[in-house]
């Protein structure tokens, strides 16, 4: 693509998704040439949406959390200093540093129908874009083919807060119903594992809940990293 099909792109992602977007070949220009380590978070998601990757797989910085304003606006400008591969220092909103990577989500439900309880896994790749996670299945790493699982979530400090969808598979029990609802978790000291609880309804429109926790497995999300997890937990 030329840096004018890519800007063109870009802009028609993020009308796609919602976040309108001004991207322009000047701003494909900076990326390229170095002059922006990483991009605002609204062009980053629609860089995503265009390419497949994650940002981080791209060549640009890890995102900061908690501060993708002037503050890195001015580090770049001054040419602050640079933590290993290129990243801009951690924002004191999170002191552990991004949560992007690759993980492992387990949650417990029980199915009212079948009488039993059941546990559902998926590999996920978790981006941070500041204190926004985005989570989303890979396409084979699920203990349940063909049901893929996504997660929106905020941080404020070591609480995440957020929603969680999943699709059910089309040949499976649930035959393809969609099921959705809120999740809250606490982030453990050591930042590689996140556990709380899920709430959504059943089958009868029932309100239920259950444990959910996320463990840490890569912190890379290269296609490479991708790979290796998109299989069955």
């Amino acid at each position: 693509m030329s840096q004018d099909d890519l800007a063109h792109a870009i802009r028609r992602a993020g009308k796609e998704a919602g976040e309108p977007n001004d991207c322009a070949k000047r701003n494909v220009q900076r990326w390229e040439s170095g002059v922006v380590l990483c991009p605002r978070p609204v062009y980053a998601r629609a860089i995503e949406r265009v390419t497949g990757l994650p940002i981080e797989a791209l060549g640009f910085a890890l995102p900061v959390p908690g501060g993708h304003g002037t503050a890195q606006r001015e580090a770049v400008k001054v040419g602050a200093t640079t933590a290993p591969g290129g990243a801009l220092p951690m924002s004191k909103h999170n002191d552990r540093g991004t949560l992007s990577g690759i993980w492992l989500s387990r949650y417990e439900y029980h199915s009212s129908g079948r009488g039993a309880d059941f546990t559902g896994e998926h590999f996920v790749v978790v981006i941070q874009h500041g204190n926004k996670l985005t989570a989303r299945s890979l396409p084979e790493g699920s203990s349940n083919p063909d049901s893929p699982l996504t997660l929106d979530l905020t941080v404020e400090g070591n609480v995440v807060t957020g929603t969680w969808r999943e699709e059910t598979a089309q040949n499976g029990y649930y035959a393809g119903a969609v099921y959705h609802g809120a999740i809250q978790l606490l982030i453990e000291p050591t930042g590689r594992k996140m556990t709380g609880k899920w709430v959504g309804f059943g089958k009868d429109f029932d309100v239920n809940t259950g444990p959910w926790e996320l463990t840490f497995k890569d912190a890379s999300t290269a296609k490479s990293a991708m790979d290796a997890y998109n299989r069955k937990p």
